[in-house]
């Protein structure tokens, strides 16, 4: 602006001195000076315009072409480091999926169960890859021994609980030849005390435990024992669903060593045991978006247990994907059905 009023100023006194000197002469001379120094202011006019208007369209594009590079080198960051997290979350997931192969190999697969009970199946979902939910079976003397439990949490802290609970229920039953099932509850929650001691984590004190279902099956007396910690079994006979509950003191948080319940029931021909976690009643779903819960869950399994066991599984599992319709999935899944009294394959 300053170059402009500058060049306007002695422009105008150029044009005033030119005049001024035109006076001197005819009035013909003065016109042609006058019209002659018109001309030319004109033309400086018009040049120094022209270059004021390119000095500033050259530093318009200067901007651009700086702001540009500064957009591209963003544009070179923020691909940087999408690539790098895409790298890191690729490495998650290939250490996730090569944990869950780990513990799939330490779960007995569905093929290993019907060795134990022919007619049976495990409906077993987790939710983020790896499972806060593990069963166990097991055979000691003629008694078989089936475990479920929904360890605090899910994804790797609670598979990492479920090794540890597997670690336990393994040295108890065939290590210290435990078999009365609120006794094998009892050293759980003593040895999951004592993993995560006070002692041992200062500072960091974990309160994770697990609620966990046990079931020994005595084929030779008809019957079964049960313990369960905020864990049920359904017992189905007859068309009719038989509730056995369990105590509501969670495994690894029940420090005053409260006993736990144990339950015994003759069993009969046909009967079917239900044993599962509640990330199946827990699903968040239907039209008016709510839990699944617990009265749904029972009249479903009194609908579909006369089926073929394999078809209950593929019920159970189109039933719950249904229902969830686009909602994601709030928790580990487990659903676990046999006949009791069935034998070998």
């Amino acid at each position: 602006m300053g170059f402009v009023c500058f060049t306007y100023y002695y422009f105008r006194l150029f044009i005033l001195s030119g005049m001024h000197s035109a006076w001197k002469g005819t009035d013909a001379e003065f016109i042609f000076s006058a019209n002659n120094y018109l001309l030319i202011g004109s033309v400086v006019a018009a040049a120094v315009m022209l270059f004021i208007l390119t000095r500033l369209e050259l530093s318009r594009i200067a901007r651009m072409q700086k702001q540009l590079k500064e957009a591209k080198l963003a544009a070179e960051s923020a691909e940087k480091r999408i690539l790098r997290l895409e790298l890191r979350d690729k490495d998650m997931t290939d250490s996730l999926i090569y944990a869950q192969r780990i513990q799939e190999a330490l779960l007995p697969s569905e093929d290993y169960f019907r060795d134990y009970f022919r007619d049976s199946f495990i409906f077993f979902r987790p939710k983020d890859i790896v499972s806060g939910d593990f069963y166990w079976i097991g055979e000691k003397g003629d008694k078989i021994f089936v475990v479920a439990a929904d360890c605090t949490g899910h994804g790797v802290p609670g598979a990492l609980m479920s090794v540890i609970g597997l670690d336990i229920i393994d040295k108890t039953i065939n290590e210290e030849n435990i078999e009365k099932p609120s006794r094998i509850l009892a050293i759980m929650n003593k040895g999951l005390e004592k993993t995560f001691s006070r002692e041992k984590n200062i500072g960091t004190i974990i309160r994770d435990g697990m609620d966990i279902g046990l079931c020994v099956i005595d084929r030779k007396q008809k019957r079964f024992e049960y313990a369960g910690a905020f864990f049920p079994l359904y017992l189905v006979r007859d068309d009719m669903l038989i509730e056995v509950k369990g105590d509501k003191y969670i495994i690894g948080m029940n420090p005053e060593g409260i006993e736990y319940t144990n339950h015994e029931v003759d069993l009969k021909e046909d009967d079917i045991i239900y044993i599962f976690s509640d990330g199946y009643v827990d699903q968040f779903g239907g039209q008016e978006n709510k839990k699944f819960m617990y009265r749904r869950f029972r009249y479903l399994l009194l609908k579909i247990h006369s089926l073929p066991f394999e078809d209950q599984k593929a019920i159970l599992e189109e039933n719950i994907t249904t229902w969830m319709s686009g909602n994601s999935q709030v928790d580990d899944i487990m659903v676990i059905g046999f006949k009791p009294l069935e034998g070998k394959r």
